[in-house]
């Protein structure tokens, strides 16, 4: 593994049953005078955003809302809400809910002070030298672990291609992680979400890119959800489960941010952006198959992960690795994963769109920090291969 150079994470955390409460108290810290909360509906709906402008509001905190976000965050979003906080003169961007909350507000917070379309920063092309609006974050679902990272994945509205966006200036400086926030979430988002911090924490750690401070980070998130997130799937009031999956999603947040993320991620965007699959629900289809693809080429760090699954410590590695791969097809499997044909995408279609999105996946560069690295036409065979994917049936084979 090729060691990177430093550790980004934000500047403060705020991890603890009710920490919801501090937002007012952040803001404050934070010289905010008005903040836009960016979020969505089903927050609105669940009282969320009432109760963190009152929240605010005690602590003398005016604010405006922008609602709109969907499941994929895209350029429309971004302009929006980019237009309500200058029209409302807010000096602070508040995320409240899931990833796409919390990637739209990112994109908002450099735009507002460094100017240009956000697809302008792909790639490193444009850099947000200014300082950005000071952005707090607070996830409502334990996956994603936008929180912790610099990165942001929008949707091009005129291409349908999703741009990941990485910068420091991406980071929020605040993250607000209160898993008693988590308890709303629907037994099918929990699934998805988990499973999407499964896919962080294991990427993390084979990636090209790892290092030991990441490798301790993935580890510990493996950990936690290993043991934790079918618990928080079977029983929606287990606390101790949620808290444990929230920390879990914050961990390998923090793990894929400074290591990268590989091939699941890099397949999983164009098929959210072509196809409207919310980002967690499809890694979570990918993420069974791309390990049985990838597994050859790291052999011992999925039996390090295999080792988590199984007290067996007699395994071998190569005994540990196939565990790892069966582990996370039963996994998917009693969460009720659905696969893309089960999900109701229209086959011809999925096919006839392959080409397209290997050639966007392998453009995203995610694809290069997997152990091993795919060409398209391999990747055009995964594709395919989890159109159909039914992880019960490798498992019982």
């Amino acid at each position: 593994m090729n060691a990177t150079k430093g550790f980004l994470t934000l500047p403060s955390i705020v991890y603890l049953q009710g920490a919801f409460q501090q937002v007012g108290k952040q803001a404050l810290n934070m010289k905010g005078s008005k903040a836009l909360i960016i979020s969505d509906a089903i927050m609105d709906k669940l009282g969320y955003v009432d109760e963190c402008r009152k929240l605010l509001k005690d602590d003398g905190i005016e604010s405006a809302v922008y609602l709109r976000v969907a499941s994929e965050p895209t350029d429309e979003f971004v302009a929006e809400a980019l237009r309500i906080l200058g029209e409302e003169r807010c000096d602070l961007i508040i995320s409240l809910g899931g990833g796409s909350c919390i990637d739209t507000a990112k994109a908002v917070s450099i735009l507002a002070t460094n100017g240009g379309y956000i697809g302008d920063y792909m790639g490193g092309r444009k850099l947000a030298n200014q300082r950005p609006v000071p952005h707090i974050a607070i996830p409502t679902t334990a996956g994603t672990g936008a929180e912790a990272t610099d990165v942001t994945v929008i949707t091009n509205s005129t291409t349908q291609v999703k741009m990941m966006i990485k910068q420091p200036a991406l980071m929020p400086e605040v993250a607000i992680v209160d898993p008693l926030l988590t308890l709303s979430t629907p037994v099918n988002v929990t699934a998805a979400t988990g499973v999407d911090a499964l896919s962080h924490a294991i990427e993390a750690y084979i990636s090209r890119k790892a290092h030991p401070m990441t490798d301790m980070l993935a580890l510990s998130a493996i950990r936690l959800i290993a043991s934790n997130l079918q618990r928080a799937y079977d029983n929606s009031e287990d606390l101790e489960a949620k808290e444990a999956m929230s920390l879990a999603a914050l961990q390998a947040g923090m793990a894929f941010s400074n290591a990268s993320v590989c091939l699941v991620h890099g397949m999983s965007r164009p098929i959210g952006a072509l196809f409207h699959v919310p980002h967690g629900f499809s890694n979570a289809m990918l993420l069974p198959a791309v390990l049985g693809y990838s597994k050859d080429a790291c052999v011992e760090r999925l039996a390090d992960i295999g080792r988590i699954f199984s007290p067996d410590e007699d395994m071998t590695d190569e005994e540990a690795a196939e565990w790892t791969v069966q582990s996370v097809k039963e996994l998917c499997h009693s969460l009720n994963i659905p696969n893309l044909k089960e999900w109701g995408i229209d086959e011809e279609e999925f096919m006839n769109a392959r080409e397209k999105m290997a050639k966007d996946a392998l453009d995203s560069g995610s694809p290069a920090n997997n152990p091993k690295v795919p060409t398209s036409d391999e990747i055009i065979a995964l594709y395919q291969t989890v159109y159909h994917y039914q992880a019960v049936e490798r498992v019982n084979q």
